[in-house]
């Protein structure tokens, strides 16, 4: 199984970056029988749309993660509530809108999908250690021992991430971190066979500061005042990563990070 995962997608320079990026990483690197994205950031920089849930399945993915600003849109929470191809942290209360994980399936091949949201300089949440505990069996017991499970885990700290992995480690077959929009260069397979990133990077305007323009930004740490953040729409690019698992194990092979610019 190859996996295709995009970090944040930010702004409208990221959808951009996504619909030009994902056709000529298909040429390039693939096929991949599941296509994912973390969407949270992708309407104006904080949540989702309905129009852009719709414009992503036209591209060909096949699952959308997300992270804290997933609530930042009321209007997207009908679809967090009616569609099971997007996620939402698996650990914020049950009686939030959507889902946090499931199983996805395409051409006779099955995937399990994890989100989780960290502790550390975050929003108060419950464990997502506990959490990935019971969804992990969960999964199992629907989709088998051998399930391949990806897990998104939007996180700020590094430490937490690597932490999760660890603890994870032979029981899921990717941890990929996502929120910080920086992408590392720390791609490995842990000992037990489980992929992993502290981040996948971001989908976007690289040319600023986290997909924001660097002039919009600048006065917030120059005098601390309110002030409306913009897109940048410069140094475009895709940041993901490339995940294969062995269909037999439900470990990962390999992990590739990837950079692509696009126009």
């Amino acid at each position: 199984m190859r996996i295709l995962f995009s970090g944040d997608v930010a702004w409208n320079t990221g959808r951009k970056a996504l619909a030009e990026a994902i056709p000529v990483i298909r040429r390039e690197k693939g096929p991949f029988d599941f296509v994912i994205v973390n969407c949270e950031n992708a309407a104006h920089g904080k949540g989702m749309t309905d129009r852009i849930f719709d414009s992503f399945i036209e591209l060909g993915v096949d699952a959308m993660t997300s992270g804290n600003h997933i609530w930042d849109k009321p209007l997207f929470f009908t679809v967090l509530d009616a569609e099971t191809r997007v996620f939402r942290p698996a650990n914020y209360p049950p009686t939030c809108p959507g889902r946090g994980h499931g199983i996805i399936a395409r051409k006779g091949k099955k995937l399990g999908i994890i989100n989780l949201e960290g502790q550390v300089f975050m929003p108060p949440i419950d464990s997502p250690f506990l959490c990935a505990d019971l969804l992990i069996e969960e999964l199992r017991n629907e989709g088998g021992e051998k399930l391949p499970i990806f897990v998104d885990f939007h996180a700020e700290a590094t430490s937490e991430k690597q932490a999760l992995a660890y603890y994870l480690d032979g029981r899921v077959s990717a941890v990929v971190g996502t929120h910080t929009h920086v992408q590392t260069a720390d791609e490995h397979i842990f000992p037990k066979g489980t992929a992993y990133i502290s981040d996948a990077g971001m989908t976007g305007g690289h040319d600023g500061i986290l997909g924001v323009s660097y002039e919009s930004v600048m006065p917030k740490f120059l005098d601390g005042l309110p002030c409306k953040f913009e897109a940048s729409e410069d140094g475009a690019a895709f940041n993901g990563v490339i995940i294969e698992i062995d269909d037999d194990t439900g470990l990962a092979v390999s992990i590739e990070r990837l950079q692509l610019k696009t126009c």
